[in-house]
């Protein structure tokens, strides 16, 4: 899931007229916070907006990420985006040009906008900062709707409520976030060295993360022992360095991750992709939009030439 704010992305939607499908499927409710000790202690509550508010400006309303992707895939021409196309390298060429050698082909670009995430092959076009490990990791984990729908687990569905939770305490945090279509997603994350793997076999990476977070409520521990089997994906924590900035060359930029990648507030760095996306969108609109006046404005010159 994912909090749109006005400025970190409902403003580049309403602009590319989707509010109204974006209204259809974000969920208001999920404003709602809490935090925890490990004990399963309130620390801190904020009731979710009010459903029946229709402004969006002052809200901070969450959708799906699988939503809000096929939203915006279905808003663009179905031959604008070229899909399997791995990138294994890209070099400059003369005016501003790059060769962007794929697995399956070449390709000639005038303007490259970089957003392949942390371990970028565009960035070292433009600086040599490298992804540094913050000493976080961890797993995603989660619960399908049929497993969190069941009586047994009223505690589980109780505890995180209608939008996102947070448990933390010894160096260790539990996130938890609940998805429209009724599953629920938690981030077991905890101090620790590069090296630390979570085992691919799905009981014995249940039973490592149950012995990290072994005196924990029993809530948070339950949900670990019914964790989706199919969906425990390994999530180390990277950063850029504060302030990473790169000198200007023409025909290619870095936006996202690629360019701002920080540890925490993850969801806040990934919403505002959508406002980078659209100044991105409406500069190359101004500048398409000039270049054809211009090509219209021209008139041949008293000696013929144009």
């Amino acid at each position: 899931m994912l909090d749109l704010e006005w400025e970190t992305g409902q403003h580049a939607l309403r602009e590319n007229g989707l509010e109204d499908i974006f209204r259809k499927h974000s969920h208001r409710n999920a404003e709602e916070t809490k935090i925890y000790n490990k004990d399963g202690v309130t620390l801190f509550f904020q009731a979710g907006a009010d459903p029946t508010d229709k402004s969006l400006e002052d809200t901070r309303p969450e959708i799906d990420r699988r939503v809000l992707r096929e939203i915006l895939l279905d808003a663009v021409p179905k031959d604008a985006i070229k899909w399997g196309y791995a990138l294994t390298s890209i070099r400059p060429l003369q005016n501003g040009q790059h060769e962007l050698t794929f697995a399956n082909g070449v390709v000639t670009a005038n303007v490259v906008v970089g957003a392949d995430g942390d371990h970028s092959h565009l960035r070292p076009l433009l600086s040599t900062a490298k992804p540094l490990y913050h000493g976080v990791t961890g797993a995603e984990v989660s619960l399908t709707p049929s497993v969190v729908a069941l009586p047994k687990n009223h505690d589980i569905s109780e505890g995180v409520g209608q939008g996102t939770c947070f448990a933390a305490e010894d160096s260790k945090m539990l996130g938890f976030q609940r998805n429209r279509n009724g599953r629920i997603r938690a981030y077991t994350w905890h101090r620790n060295t590069i090296d630390w793997e979570i085992p691919r076999d799905p009981k014995e990476a249940k039973k490592v993360l149950l012995n990290i977070y072994t005196d924990w409520a029993p809530w948070m521990r339950k949900f670990i022992e019914q964790a989706d089997k199919d969906t425990i994906y390994p999530c180390p924590l990277f950063h850029l360095v504060v302030g990473h900035h790169w000198e200007h060359k023409p025909g290619v930029t870095i936006i996202g991750d690629t360019a701002h990648l920080i540890a925490h507030s993850q969801e806040r760095v990934q919403t505002s992709r959508c406002a980078m996306g659209w100044s991105w969108v409406w500069f190359l609109r101004m500048l398409f939009l000039r270049a054809s006046e211009g090509s219209r404005g021209r008139r041949p010159s008293p000696n013929g030439r144009k």
